[in-house]
């Protein structure tokens, strides 16, 4: 077993033993243990692909690149980032979530931190409270972005909670005084329920800029992701003002809610991201075990909580995939689990620090304190290529223009970029 790096700047070389095949605890917990086997399914024999040149250790010993890290700066439960645009190669300047209910712009040249005014009163707690945020396609002309956070029912209802979608005005942007302005609802789960986890809450634009996707989790309530009435446990397409696109699947005149969905089955899903042939892909929290890769298409339902190839909390079993062939079966499982909390595709910009992950998946682990890389291949097979261990839960992973960026979870993490060796 590979020994947890310090939190200082390391070399991150071995690949790491896979662990004896036990359940491990769950997925949305803290736990202290770091999850090291690499559940790499078995390939189908076929002609010569990524995934089939990647399957034995040595091969992944000898291009398996190497990193060391730098702390660019420190927060408080951060939870997402995104880049604002550069140019002529500089340091990005990234903006970074707090749960807590704080946006900052970072100056990743410098370190330095400068808070933006005006962000919504957001409901703070168990895995709730301000979360991600992307830019809109026009941000150019436009400065806006598009924001998730929790917020709590009104009177009566004020123990209950559920998701939101904001789009917003960065004003003064470049600025001391940046502002969070003209902020305009664009969608909420439906219906607001207690309990403070599995919100899920991931946004992302499609490649042309058209449409809006939102993961919607179940909330820890199971049903709601087979219930047609409730937009909880499903992937949302919107176009970018919130209307519904005409040619989504469910589209009904007479349910509105259902209009919205572009899949449902889905459990947490905190990872979603169009690959370089358009195909969009997630990840997926299972409960004791099974978490999960999916290659997301329309209308497919995605089996929880009738499937899983993990099981309940209790220990109780749940009916694999493989029982249930009308449900989508996921492309890779993990069991012990990764925790998977958001997922990103390295692509070369200005800068190409890491070449050999072309066109590859990263996803940040929690429970597992890692990196994990994915592979897909143009026959929408997918396999886990390589993993690092980071020391510390890993709440965020962005490559942007080239670069990789690093977020920690918890108080006090880490901002890091990779660096390559």
């Amino acid at each position: 077993m590979t020994t947890p790096i310090e939190r200082v700047s390391l070399p991150l070389t071995s690949p790491l033993l896979i662990a004896a095949l036990l359940f491990s605890t769950s997925a949305c917990s803290n736990p202290a243990t770091v999850n090291t086997s690499n559940n790499v399914p078995e390939q189908k024999e076929s002609q010569t692909s990524k995934a089939d040149m990647r399957t034995s250790d040595a091969q992944v010993s000898a291009d398996k690149p190497e990193f060391t890290t730098k702390a660019v700066a420190t927060f408080d439960e951060p939870w997402a980032m995104t880049a604002l645009p550069s140019t002529d190669g500089k340091a990005p300047k990234l903006l970074v979530t707090q749960k807590t209910g704080e946006l900052f712009i970072v100056d990743t040249a410098t370190g330095s931190k400068t808070q933006v005014a005006g962000i919504p009163k957001v409901a703070y707690g168990g895995q709730g409270g301000l979360g991600d945020i992307i830019l809109a396609p026009d941000f150019a002309t436009s400065n806006a972005v598009y924001i998730s956070y929790v917020e709590a029912g009104k009177g009566g209802d004020s123990n209950k909670f559920g998701a939101k979608v904001i789009k917003a005005t960065l004003a003064g942007l470049g600025t001391n005084a940046t502002t969070l302005q003209a902020i305009t609802p664009i969608w909420e789960q439906s219906p607001k329920v207690t309990g403070q986890g599995h919100y899920s809450h991931r946004l992302l634009f499609s490649p042309d800029g058209q449409y809006l996707y939102i993961s919607s989790g179940e909330r820890q309530k199971k049903e709601p992701a087979q219930n047609m009435s409730m937009n909880l446990g499903k992937i949302i397409r919107l176009y970018a003002d919130g209307s519904v696109p005409k040619d989504n699947p469910f589209v009904n005149d007479s349910n509105d809610i259902a209009s919205q969905f572009w899949t449902r089955g889905n459990r947490n899903v905190l990872g979603i991201r169009f690959d370089e042939s358009g195909r969009l892909w997630a990840n997926e929290m299972g409960p004791k075990g099974g978490d999960e890769f999916n290659l997301i298409e329309k209308g497919k339902n995605y089996g929880w909580p009738i499937v899983s190839n993990g099981r309940n909390y209790s220990g109780t079993p749940i009916p694999d995939h493989d029982t249930r062939p009308e449900f989508e079966m996921p492309k890779i499982t993990w069991t012990p689990v990764i925790s998977p909390s958001s997922l990103s595709l390295y692509t070369a910009g200005s800068h190409n620090d890491f070449p050999a992950l072309q066109g590859d998946f990263l996803i940040s682990g929690l429970s597992s304190k890692a990196l994990i890389v994915v592979s897909v291949d143009e026959d929408d097979s997918a396999t886990e290529r390589y993993r690092y261990d980071m020391g510390e839960r890993v709440r965020s992973v962005l490559a942007v223009d080239g670069q990789v960026w690093v977020l920690e979870d918890g108080d006090g993490g880490r901002l890091l970029r990779l660096l390559p060796k």
